[in-house]
């Protein structure tokens, strides 16, 4: 776990792709995308029918690491509006269990259109001055967690290239990556990325490797 501060908060990377506020005792984590898998099954691409199970397993070893007693989920969290009902017995349990534990909040993303089975669902939070929401809203003066763009950046070590999930950071702005077993991403300098975390003339790349903070200019990912 790799300790840093944002907007006047101590925050810690944990688990690669999770965030964790000691203040709060919270978890936070970006895009589940829970059944997605199944959703792309009704369509005739067959996946492992498995990633609602790694996906929680993977929230439950970042809870059991960190002692987090909140888990704040920011948005995309199933990956359509009929996933919550497709969850298989074995990982609905797993959501259960979780949300049995910890004071479980949803965020809602452009994928949630449905009901959740469990925890609190609202639009937005705000905690301690900070902005909890899915996808960063442009102009906001406030300091923002979100996710939504699945960041991602590539770099070049030793002759070969590296993609490694990251999050990206200004002084006020925080983009988490996606936590979901079978999420994508996007290129960390992605022009996309870059407008929403205006003013980005200092924005960088983090990420937590062996214990350590990495903070990676976006201007030189993107050179």
């Amino acid at each position: 776990m790799v300790p840093f501060s944002f907007a006047g908060e101590e925050m810690v990377l944990a688990l690669g792709q999770s965030l964790y506020w000691p203040r709060e005792q919270a978890l936070l984590v970006a895009d589940l995308h829970l059944e997605k898998a199944s959703y792309y099954a009704r369509f005739g691409q067959m996946l492992p029918p498995y990633d609602s199970r790694e996906t929680l397993g993977r929230v439950a070893e970042a809870v059991r690491q960190t002692g987090a007693r909140r888990v704040y989920c920011l948005g995309d969290n199933f990956h359509d509006a009929a996933g919550a009902a497709r969850l298989e017995q074995h990982a609905a349990g797993m959501l259960d269990a979780l949300t049995r534990v910890t004071d479980w909040v949803w965020i809602a993303g452009n994928h949630d259109l449905g009901h959740v089975p469990s925890g609190t669902a609202v639009e937005e939070l705000q905690v301690h001055g900070i902005v909890l929401r899915h996808e960063a809203l442009p102009g906001e003066a406030r300091p923002e967690l979100s996710g939504h763009f699945h960041p991602r950046l590539r770099i070049s070590l030793r002759g070969r290239s590296v993609v490694r999930p990251c999050a990206v950071a200004t002084a006020s702005k925080l983009i988490l990556p996606a936590f979901g077993a079978l999420t994508g991403g996007m290129d960390a300098a992605d022009p996309a990325i870059i407008a929403a975390l205006q003013p980005a003339r200092s924005a960088l790349a983090l990420l937590g490797v062996q214990g350590k903070l990495i903070q990676y200019p976006l201007w030189q990912a993107a050179a």
